[in-house]
C-alpha cells in the first residue's frame, strides 16, 4: 500500500484541527490547571515532574502573552502531531509502509496517546514525540546498520534525556535497549558510542539532580511514600488492567492481544529478517514496563497512564497484524476505533455544556463530588460572576481592597490561578502543608504573604470537600457566612460555588512559609 506525505499529513491535521475545534468548548482539568502553574514559576525542576510541560507552554502562550484554553493545550496536539510522524517512520523502517500506517492510525485511536497525551496538556504530552523520536532512533541504530555512527548515539541520548525532563520513567527507553543488547547484541557492550550516548542522557539529567540536591530530594521522597504499600491488592492489579484497557481504547486494547497472540507465532519468509529481531525489540521496549507497573499495582494503587508509552511499540506489532489480514486503508476495526474515540470527544464536551445534571453525589454537601464533567466547565462563567462580587465588595468596604484567595489545596486552587486569579487580579496564596499544595508553596515565595488585619477570600466548590471554619477559623476574627454562585447548565444548578469572607487575620498561620523539606 502506497501512502504519501499528503495523505499523511492530511490525516494529521485533520486530527489536530479537530483537537482545536474542541479545546473552545472545553476548560482546562484539574491536572491540566496545576501544570499551568509550571509555567507561572520556572524551575529547573518541579515537586511532581521535570519542568518540560511547563516549558511547553510557556512557548505556546508566546511566553504567557496569549493565556487561554487552546493556546494552552496546543503544545500537546503539535506533540501528537510530531510523534505521529515517528511512528509512521518506525512502521516503515522495520517493515513497510503500510506497517507505519496502521501504526500511525493505531497512534492516533488511542486513547492515551490522541486524547489523554495528545491533547490534555500534561507531562506526557512533550514526552510522547521525545520517547517516539527515540524509538525511532534506536531502530535506525539497530536495523539501519548505525552503531558506529556517533552522532546517533548522541541523538538517542539527547532525545530520552529530553524526555526525561517531561517524566522521569523515559530512562527505561535505556532499560529496554539494555535488555535488547544483552540478549541479541552482546558485542555492542564493547561499543564506546554506546556509552557517549547514556552520558548525553546523564547530563540532561542535571537540572533535576540539582534541583532535588536543593530540596533535600523532596521529589523521590514524595513519590517513593505513593508505591510503599507493602501489602499485596489483587483487586488493585485488576483495576490497573481494566484501567489500561479503557485507556488504550478498549478495540485498540482488544487488537493487540489478538496481535500478540498471532503474529509472534507467525515466522517471516525472508530469514535476514528473522535474523533482525524486530519483534523481540518491539516486545522488550513494551511488556518489561507494563509488567512492571502491574507488579507496582499489586501494592498500590497507581494511575493506568503511567505505562501508556510502554504501549506504542505494541502499536507497531498490531499494525503488522492488522497488515497480514486487510489490504484496506482504513480497516474496519479501527474505524469503529475513531468512532468510539470520536463519540467520547462529542459526548464529554455536550455534558460538560449542557446537561442539567452532573454525575457525581447528588447531596448538597457535597454536590457533584466525583463528576469527571465539572473539572472541565464552570470556571470561566464563576470567575465572571465572582469579579462581580468582588468589585462590590470593595465598593461598599466589605473587603479590602488588597484581598487574596486563600487555598489549602492544589485542587481546586489550581483552577482558581488559572481563571479566578487572571479575571480578578486577586493573588492565589497557599495555607497548608506540602503534601496538599504541591507547587503551591513554591508560588508562596513569590507573593505577597498574608499579614495580621488582611482579609481574605476562601472558595469552596460542593465538589470538594474543605471545612473552612475548622480550617481557619482560629486564624480570623470573623468568618462570614458564604455567599453562593450556582454553576447553571441546561436550566439547572450542577454545582454551587460558596465563597467565604474571612475578615481581620488575628493570628498568622504557623505553616504558611513553613519549611517545604521538613
Amino acid at each position: 500500500m502506497k501512502i504519501s506525505n499528503k495523505q499523511l499529513y492530511t490525516f494529521l491535521l485533520i486530527v489536530a484541527a479537530i483537537k482545536i475545534f474542541f479545546s473552545f468548548f472545553l476548560e482546562l482539568g484539574n491536572d491540566e490547571s496545576y501544570y499551568y502553574t509550571y509555567a507561572l514559576k520556572p524551575q529547573l525542576n518541579y515537586f511532581d515532574h521535570p519542568p518540560m510541560v511547563g516549558v511547553l507552554m510557556r512557548i505556546t502562550t508566546l511566553n504567557l502573552t496569549f493565556v487561554n484554553d487552546v493556546t494552552l493545550r496546543l503544545g500537546a496536539i503539535i506533540c501528537c502531531f510530531i510523534a505521529s510522524i515517528f511512528i509512521f517512520k518506525i512502521g516503515k523502517l522495520l517493515y513497510n509502509e503500510t506497517v507505519g500506517w496502521y501504526a500511525t492510525l493505531i497512534y492516533n485511536f488511542s486513547v492515551y496517546t490522541t486524547f489523554i497525551a495528545g491533547w490534555f496538556i500534561l507531562p506526557d504530552s512533550p514526552q510522547m514525540p521525545l520517547w517516539c523520536a527515540s524509538l525511532y532512533i534506536m531502530c535506525k541504530i539497530i536495523f539501519s546498520d548505525k552503531d558506529k555512527n556517533l552522532l546517533q548515539w548522541i541523538l538517542l541520548g539527547a532525545t530520552i534525556g529530553l524526555a526525561t525532563l517531561s517524566k522521569i520513567h523515559a530512562l527505561y527507553l535505556w532499560g529496554g535497549l539494555g535488555l535488547f543488547i544483552l540478549f541479541y547484541r552482546t558485542k555492542w557492550l564493547l561499543n564506546w558510542r554506546l556509552y557517549i550516548g547514556f552520558f548525553v542522557t546523564l547530563i540532561f539529567l542535571l537540572p533535576i539532580l540539582i534541583w532535588n540536591i536543593q530540596n533535600q530530594f523532596i521529589t523521590y521522597r514524595f513519590h517513593s511514600e505513593r508505591v510503599a504499600n507493602a501489602k499485596i491488592n489483587f483487586d488493585s492489579l485488576l483495576r490497573e488492567i481494566v484501567g489500561e484497557a479503557l485507556y488504550q481504547n478498549p478495540i485498540i486494547f482488544i487488537l493487540i492481544i489478538i496481535s500478540l497472540f498471532t503474529i509472534l507465532k507467525l515466522k517471516s519468509h525472508n530469514e535476514k529478517r528473522e535474523t533482525r529481531n524486530e519483534k523481540q525489540f518491539l516486545l522488550l521496549m513494551s511488556l518489561p514496563m507494563i509488567f512492571l507497573f502491574w507488579f507496582i499495582s499489586l501494592r498500590n494503587e497507581i494511575f493506568p497512564h503511567w505505562s501508556g508509552p510502554a504501549y506504542i511499540p505494541l502499536f507497531i506489532i498490531a499494525a503488522v497484524y492488522l497488515s497480514n489480514v486487510s489490504k484496506n486503508k482504513f480497516p474496519n476495526v479501527l474505524k469503529v476505533s475513531a468512532a468510539l474515540l470520536l463519540v467520547a470527544f462529542v459526548s464529554i464536551t455536550l455534558l460538560a455544556n449542557f446537561a442539567p445534571f452532573n454525575l457525581g453525589k447528588q447531596e448538597k454537601e457535597h454536590y457533584g463530588e466525583n463528576c469527571p464533567t465539572l473539572d472541565i466547565s464552570g470556571w470561566k462563567d464563576f470567575s465572571n460572576d465572582f469579579d462581580k462580587v468582588v468589585k462590590q465588595d470593595i465598593a461598599t468596604n466589605k473587603m479590602k481592597a488588597n484581598s487574596s484567595i486563600l487555598v489549602s489545596k492544589w485542587f481546586p486552587a489550581c483552577q482558581l490561578e488559572l481563571y479566578t486569579s487572571r479575571k480578578t487580579g486577586l493573588q492565589i496564596l497557599g495555607v497548608g502543608d506540602l503534601e496538599n499544595l504541591h507547587h503551591f508553596v513554591w508560588l508562596n515565595e513569590d507573593r505577597k504573604p498574608l499579614k495580621l488585619n488582611d482579609d481574605t477570600y476562601c472558595i469552596v466548590p460542593s465538589n470538594v470537600r474543605m471545612y473552612v471554619e475548622e480550617t481557619y477559623g482560629k486564624y480570623f476574627t470573623t468568618i462570614e457566612k458564604p455567599d453562593i454562585i450556582n454553576q447553571m447548565r441546561g436550566g439547572k444548578a450542577v454545582r454551587y460555588f460558596y465563597i467565604w469572607r474571612l475578615k481581620n487575620c488575628k493570628q498568622l498561620p504557623e505553616n504558611i512559609f513553613a519549611n517545604k523539606i521538613k
